[in-house]
């Protein structure tokens, strides 16, 4: 999806990420939500600027892929990549996170779904898979409902600003028995 946009049911997208969504970053980083479970803690316009363009870097080296999540033709939502890309060791990881105006909505399950079959078809990976504090109950919602199974906890391997948190590792291998599709996708 690196080049085009990946409809989604109910008329959203998963796009690449523009200059022109830079405001929609720097507005994502003040979300509490968003703050509490990602890094930075902030960002003004020429670092949002900046982190887009190394975002493009980062998929022309192979190493990652970052999409908007928007409605078609609109402001970005939220965000979803998938990080860690090894093409010859056929893994990655998928990481999001969602402006207060996206959830609730199920998008996330749709678009994790749908990043998870596209890491599988189109570039061939065999595993993917989503880590997350045991602290983050609505990030563990959306791996499961989007067919990523809980393998296990992994003790203190996440350091977020209130300490060190347990991380839970769930993942999705090509040849699980393919999920139902969330939403019509």
């Amino acid at each position: 999806p690196a080049g085009h946009p990946l409809a989604l049911p109910g008329g959203m997208c998963l796009r690449p990420w523009t200059a022109d969504d830079a405001p929609a970053l720097v507005a994502a980083f003040p979300d509490p939500d968003i703050r509490h479970w990602n890094r930075p803690s902030r960002l003004d316009l020429p670092g949002a600027e900046a982190r887009i363009a190394l975002w493009h870097e980062r998929w022309q080296a192979e190493k990652s892929g970052i999409w908007a999540i928007a409605p078609e033709g609109g402001r970005a939502v939220g965000l979803i990549g998938i990080a860690d890309i090894d093409l010859a060791g056929g893994s990655g990881e998928i990481l999001y996170w969602l402006l207060p105006e996206g959830r609730g909505t199920g998008v996330m399950v749709k678009a994790t779904d749908r990043l998870a079959r596209w890491a599988f078809e189109d570039l061939g990976l065999h595993r993917v898979r989503i880590t997350h504090s045991v602290a983050n109950p609505a990030s563990c919602a959306v791996a499961t409902k989007a067919g990523f199974p809980l393998e296990g906890t992994m003790r203190g391997a996440l350091l977020h600003a209130d300490g060190w948190h347990d991380e839970h590792l769930h993942a999705r291998l090509r040849t699980d028995p393919t999920p139902p599709r969330p939403g019509n996708l």
